[in-house]
């Protein structure tokens, strides 16, 4: 591109500050315009309450990435498409699924790029393991994805509203999951762990099966103390996957691969600017579809009340 695309973050909180700003910084073709927030602003960059505001102060912003908890996104994403920006989605895409297919359909609508990203599908290990696993039979997969929230969202409390909680990183496997195994993954079971106190679970495990019929056992959880573990392992019929660290290492009947070493933003930056350039959208939602089937078939477990001090 011969001009970088002039970009607005929504959102100023900790994954913009840690993954957006820096990455946007860092990749010529793109500028950061302005920022969007009721609450937080970055220094020596224009900061607005509303997306109006912004928009008749900049008229010149080509594109958004909206960073905001998924509640209110909708209208978020509407009121951008109306001004005629093209939209980089965080994830969660939207509250619910149906305001995420709302959000899809006004995109398809109108003349703007929608891009509802997954970072962990842009990790290193992913596209050498799809490659991998290209013509071989699998047998099954196991998943555990296990960190603590007290790390990763301290004090963040939108992190417990419905419909979020130890899916906020679980989505991320499932995002890996959905790209690596051909054919749709169907839920049979799950069983959801919410704390006394909260309204969206800490912990949860399902029982998902392929198109081919290879079961898929997945374990979550938001508690875990010490060592953080991002774990996939997929057996098939002609050797073992394993991938680590959140899909950024690989390895091979426990033999490590080499994999690139490219920032899992970077790459979901660049996948943006080739789908601004190309004028088109990428709106996958089926990992936000198995996080909307585990609640509407999970059995409901309440634990112990949770304690950001833990």
């Amino acid at each position: 591109m011969t001009q970088p695309i002039s970009i607005a973050i929504a959102g100023v909180g900790k994954i913009a500050r840690d993954q957006h700003v820096p990455t946007i910084a860092a990749d010529p073709n793109f500028r950061l315009a302005a920022t969007l927030s009721r609450h937080n602003a970055l220094d020596g960059v224009p900061a607005f309450t509303s997306l109006a505001d912004l928009h008749r102060a900049l008229p010149d912003l080509q594109a958004i990435a909206i960073c905001t908890p998924p509640r209110g996104r909708l209208e978020l994403v509407r009121e951008a498409i109306a001004l005629g920006l093209d939209v980089m989605l965080e994830k969660p895409p939207a509250a619910s699924l149906s305001e995420a297919e709302a959000l899809v359909a006004a995109a398809a609508a109108s003349g703007s790029v929608l891009h509802i990203t997954w970072h962990s599908r842009e990790a290193a290990a992913v596209e050498p393991a799809r490659a991998w696993l290209a013509g071989r039979a699998i047998r099954r997969v196991a998943i555990d994805w296990k960190e603590d929230v007290r790390v990763w969202h301290p004090g963040q409390e939108w992190i417990w509203e419905p419909g979020i909680g130890v899916f906020d990183p679980g989505i991320n496997a499932l995002s890996v999951v959905t790209r690596l195994l051909p054919g749709a993954l169907l839920l049979d079971r799950a069983r959801l762990r919410f704390p006394a106190n909260k309204a969206a679970p800490i912990a949860a495990d399902l029982s998902l099966r392929s198109d081919d019929g290879a079961p898929v056992a997945v374990a979550f959880d938001f508690d875990q103390r010490g060592p953080q573990s991002w774990d996939i392992v997929i057996e098939t019929d002609r050797g073992t996957l394993a991938l680590g660290e959140g899909a950024s290492k690989m390895a091979v009947d426990g033999a490590p691969v080499a994999v690139p070493d490219v920032p899992e933003y970077a790459r979901l930056y660049q996948r943006f600017a080739e789908l601004v350039a190309a004028r088109e959208s990428d709106t996958d939602l089926s990992p936000f579809r198995l996080v909307a089937d585990a609640f509407l078939l999970g059995e409901r477990e309440t634990v112990g009340a949770f304690d950001w001090n833990g």
